[in-house]
């Protein structure tokens, strides 16, 4: 809720330095510049911001320049083409740009831009929230200017454009992700014109690049309830516009009354899950991909009713075509993910059945550093409406958990390599590459995982004897 009435004058609040430097520079120079935008927001909000939106009437790039000096800041950043700046001060962002005003072509979202006033300004931001500004000059320093009683949209939760929304969002597209992200961080409503204007308007989205979206939708996985973000997203009709997989987990059928699950309330019930015990944002992404492939593998059978058979490992391969297609990493982040959607069921099948070492350890080598995370991600992934069930799973995944420690203690395969080499091989029967190599290697890390042997080098040694022996290998004299 906001702290402060509409009326009172906030300079008590703007002590710091940047302020103060600005407020001098536009005073001596007989200018106007506001603070503007989401820091106002935030103080309103009694919530941290590091990000500082200055407005100035006149030349936002000038004022940065003349504010930097005083400042002495190391580096002050120029966008001629924006005409804004940028520098850092300390741990704060702070952005100068001249008061402008906009108007936009069907196809684009950038916006040719003139100069303008303050209330042009103003009348150009995405919501009443954001469009708040606070006087720096000396004439009213302090005082907030509302012209939208953003203040009241602050105090009953609500997200609303300064302008009609058909035309704000059909505008600037993004801004219907702007707005579901706000609404989720801040847990606010959507104002019922709005909310009609996003739907009427999901289409739109088509002309914003997908690194733009997924910055949006990134905010909103990292939002303590993404859940609420996403219903938002389904319902307006936006998300079937950049992921229909996602959308195409909705739905129950029902044959010869054997249904399934919604699995796209399930995911998101999962992702929330993991939202209480984790910031990691691909582990979030790992719980909305679990079970992404499920409505390519969603077969029926008379006896078993509904399956998804190889939904992890199909959904495991969707994985980079997915982070490619939205312009996600490709790196260690998406075969992070990768892994988590692969491995999913595995610690649910040690829960359901008898936790033999040899599958701990098989789990262990495979999932490696992640697999604490694999185990979130499955302890997410048991959602009931029986909480004697629920009760049931968690007990046994406890036992599971014990299980992992005492086998990692005692046989150390968590990211394992066998304990002989390929050039081991090579030196000791005194052969090349080969596929015998290969065989070798592969037969000991088994018998490790299996239990038949230790993961220690004698051990080991003494297998890869034994198998060159079988494979018809010599070993060569010392």
């Amino acid at each position: 809720m906001p702290i402060f009435a509409p009326e009172m004058n906030l300079k008590e609040h703007l002590s710091h330095p940047v302020f103060k430097v600005v407020s001098q520079v536009v005073s001596e120079e007989g200018l106007e510049a506001y603070v503007i935008g989401g820091y106002v927001r935030d103080l309103l909000l009694n919530r941290p911001s590091k990000d500082i939106d200055i407005v100035v009437i006149g030349n936002g790039m000038d004022l940065a320049q003349k504010s930097g000096a005083i400042l002495r800041v190391k580096k002050v950043n120029y966008f001629k083409n924006f005409g804004t700046a940028q520098f850092m001060y300390k741990d704060l962002d702070i952005e100068f740009v001249g008061a402008r005003k906009e108007s936009y072509r069907e196809d684009s979202r950038k916006p040719i831009v003139e100069d303008g006033t303050l209330h042009d300004d103003q009348n150009r931001r995405d919501f009443t929230i954001n469009a708040l500004a606070i006087k720096l000059h000396k004439d009213g320093f302090g005082e907030l200017i509302d012209p939208f009683n953003g203040v009241s949209d602050l105090e009953a939760g609500i997200l609303r454009t300064p302008l009609d929304p058909d035309q704000t969002y059909s505008d600037d597209p993004l801004r219907m992700m702007r707005a579901i992200r706000f609404a989720t961080q801040l847990d606010f409503k959507i104002e019922s014109k709005s909310l009609k204007a996003i739907s009427d308007n999901s289409h739109r989205l088509k002309i914003i690049s997908q690194e733009r979206i997924m910055d949006e939708l990134n905010k909103i996985i990292l939002a303590p309830t993404p859940s609420r973000g996403f219903k938002l997203l389904f319902s307006t009709g936006l998300l079937k516009e950049f992921f229909p997989e996602m959308v195409a987990l909705h739905g129950v059928e029902n044959i010869n009354g054997k249904t399934h699950k919604d699995n796209f309330y399930h995911t998101l019930e999962v992702l929330d899950n993991i939202s209480e015990h984790t910031d990691n944002l691909w582990l979030r992404w790992a719980a909305i991909l679990h079970d992404i492939a499920k409505p390519p593998t969603k077969r029926f059978d008379e006896s078993t009713g509904w399956t998804f058979h190889g939904h992890e490992e199909i959904g495991a391969r969707m994985v980079p075509k997915l982070f490619k297609r939205f312009k996600l990493p490709l790196d260690a982040k998406m075969k992070y993910v990768e892994k988590l959607v692969r491995l999913h069921l595995r610690p649910i099948a040690l829960v359901k059945g008898h936790v033999t070492d040899s599958a701990v350890r098989r789990l262990l080598f495979e999932a490696g550093d992640d697999i604490d995370d694999l185990m979130t991600l499955c302890n997410a992934d048991i959602t009931s409406k029986n909480e004697n069930k629920i009760k049931r799973y968690r007990e046994n995944f406890r036992i599971v958990k014990e299980k992992l420690i005492s086998v990692e203690e005692k046989d150390r395969v968590r990211n394992f390599q066998p304990p002989v080499n390929g050039e081991l091989i090579m030196s000791t029967f005194g052969i090349g590459p080969c596929g015998e190599i290969g065989t070798i290697k592969t037969r000991i890390k088994e018998a490790i995982l299996e239990g038949d042997i230790e993961n220690d080098f004698d051990q080991a040694y003494a297998l890869m004897i034994e198998i060159g022996k079988e494979l018809g290998l010599e070993t060569k004299p010392s």
